[in-house]
């Protein structure tokens, strides 16, 4: 234990107990590549201290590890994100999130319940993507009531840049692994989104929606300041 320096030991992890103070929220457990064991013992640790532990890219055996110590943590398999915690009870502002089609939703998912739980509203417009451009125009307007917009794309990846050219508002673009061979996993949709040419359009890694959520969430509390 060393936690008057800002983080505990544990020996295979050193938790940074002091990242709520810089960052506005605390650590965020990634699940993939950690024994159940090890996400038990982290997340045991950090619900000790904080109302909210999220725990992402989780399995179930991760999550019936968690349930040992943590017995009110719950798993939510669509986003596969373990969490100890509601969100807020009065959220802030309007994130959208967008999916090109039903098979992004997991990352979308991801993406969706970790702004919801850093404090933003979220609302969810899913399997609208450029093959049927008439399923996302039947909700411009509403889309263009977020202060961001998180776009969930796999396939050619052009969904974002659509979006772009249809409001004024930061669109945080996600491509994903879904698609045929040459998806190449992610990386098609990756490079079209890197040259979108709408401006106003960012891009996180490849399937990473936790990023997006998070980014998404940054922007959209930084305007709900100003409103």
């Amino acid at each position: 234990m060393d936690s008057e320096h800002g983080f505990v030991d544990l020996g295979f992890a050193k938790i940074d107990t002091d990242r709520k103070k810089r960052c506005g929220f605390p650590e965020v457990i990634f699940c993939a590549g950690k024994t159940p064991q090890q996400v038990k013992g982290i997340f045991q640790e950090l619900a000790a201290m904080e109302e909210i532990v999220l725990a992402t890219r989780a399995t179930e055996e991760h999550y019936q590890a968690v349930r040992e110590s943590v017995p009110e943590a719950q798993y939510l398999s669509e986003a596969r994100i373990i969490v100890k915690g509601e969100p807020p009870r009065n959220p802030v502002g309007l994130v959208a999130v967008i999916t090109g089609g039903s098979s992004d939703i997991p990352v979308a998912e991801e993406a969706a319940v970790v702004a919801s739980y850093l404090g933003s509203k979220v609302v969810r417009y899913y399997d609208a993507g450029v093959a049927g451009i008439h399923r996302l125009l039947a909700f411009r307007d509403q889309m263009a009531q977020a202060n961001a917009i998180i776009v969930v794309a796999g396939m050619d990846g052009a969904l974002p840049s659509v979006v772009g050219g249809l409001v004024d508002k930061p669109i945080v673009a996600v491509p994903t692994s879904v698609g045929y061979g040459a998806n190449f996993q992610g990386l098609a949709p990756l490079l079209t989104m890197l040259n979108s040419c709408s401006a106003g359009v960012s891009v996180v890694n490849i399937d990473n929606g936790f990023g997006a959520g998070y980014y998404a969430h940054l922007i959209n509390r930084g305007a709900s300041v100003n409103e």
